[in-house]
């Protein structure tokens, strides 16, 4: 399985995390967990943590959801 990609995360001030994927908005994390996320993202790969944490695995059915009739450019 290919290694996650286009994972960004930003701290704001007040110590909240936001995790995001390809410029959007993937995960909001406060208080006990955004440091959590902060402690592991140090020592691991940091997709593969950011990948776990919003939940976005591959899951094997992308090439049928790309070619649906919605998700048509």
């Amino acid at each position: 399985m290919p290694a996650p990609e286009g994972f960004e995360y930003t701290t704001r001030a007040g110590g909240d995390v936001v995790i995001t994927h390809r410029g959007r908005p993937a995960t909001t994390l406060r208080g006990e967990r955004a440091a959590r996320f902060l402690a592991e993202v140090e020592d691991d790969d940091p997709q593969e943590v950011m990948a776990r944490w919003t939940g976005n695995y591959r899951r094997g059915n992308e090439r049928t959801a790309r070619n649906h009739p919605r998700n048509r450019g």
